[in-house]
């Protein structure tokens, strides 16, 4: 079955790459661009894609603006987000049938995207037309990325006498030391004015953020090695300049081994 598509995005070579990816893919009938959402939703209208790349930061009516029209009109489209949110935060788009591609999109991934889509086009072609997407599940998403986006804002820590801003997303572990909490990032150490360490991993993505032992909570992004300890537990050097060494519990231990399939 032959897809027909309609690429939204506000950057002409953004639209450029997506439309030779989608060739490369093979399958793809690009019929119809837009640069903006008011465009998107007329060219949308007017071509009945069945499926449509929508970007979500646009200038004017976002992607999640022009998804709420589409659920509102019933519009049979597939709809496949594309977003420069980190890795982490594209975990709040995988709610029922929505889809998503991160930016830079990768070639791999945007062939599972369009096999989702063709699988979802022929299974709902049969019945009665309704959008893949429905308004609550829009809202969660929307409201799941807001609060992912708050927790990545910059924190500050304490080094001498002076308070650094470091963006969550720098910091490479952070423990409980003398009744306060350090925070280490690649280039400084510092203390946190949270008091325990929940309030602080309250305030980070617990997607990236572990709390690997009572005493220590990791950037699960920012770990150098893993070394087999006593008891099958282990120890995690990170990629902090003394390459620190930080235990995993008992009871952390088999979340760490799934995640990494040790």
């Amino acid at each position: 079955m032959t897809l027909k598509a309609v690429l939204v995005d506000d950057e002409q070579l953004a639209r450029d790459e997506m439309g030779y990816l989608l060739d490369q893919v093979g399958g793809v009938d690009v019929v119809g661009q837009a640069g903006n959402g008011v465009e998107a939703l007329t060219t949308i209208e007017r071509l009945q894609p069945d499926v449509v790349f929508l970007d979500v930061q646009m200038p004017g009516l976002t992607g999640f603006e022009v998804a709420r029209r589409l659920v509102g009109t019933r519009s049979p489209t597939q709809i496949v987000f594309v977003t420069a949110y980190d890795q982490h935060a594209i975990e709040a788009f995988e709610v029922n049938a929505v889809d998503y591609l991160l930016k830079p999109v990768d070639q791999t991934r945007l062939e599972v995207a369009v096999d989702r889509a063709r699988r979802r086009v022929a299974s709902d072609r049969p019945v009665e037309s309704t959008t893949n997407v429905n308004s609550a599940d829009l809202e969660r998403i929307i409201q799941a990325v807001a609060e992912r986006q708050s927790r990545r804002e910059r924190l500050a820590i304490k080094v001498g006498e002076r308070f650094l801003l470091v963006q969550s997303d720098e910091i490479i572990y952070a423990s409980l030391a003398d009744e306060g909490i350090t925070v280490v990032t690649g280039q400084h150490a510092g203390t946190s004015n949270y008091r325990t360490l929940d309030e602080l991993h309250d305030r980070l993505d617990p997607t990236v953020f572990w709390r690997v032992h009572r005493s220590h909570l990791v950037n699960i992004n920012k770990i150098k090695e893993i070394v087999p300890w006593f008891s099958r537990n282990y120890i995690l050097r990170m990629k902090d300049p003394k390459a620190t060494e930080i235990p995993v519990s008992r009871t952390h231990t088999r979340r760490l081994r799934e995640y990494l399939k040790l």
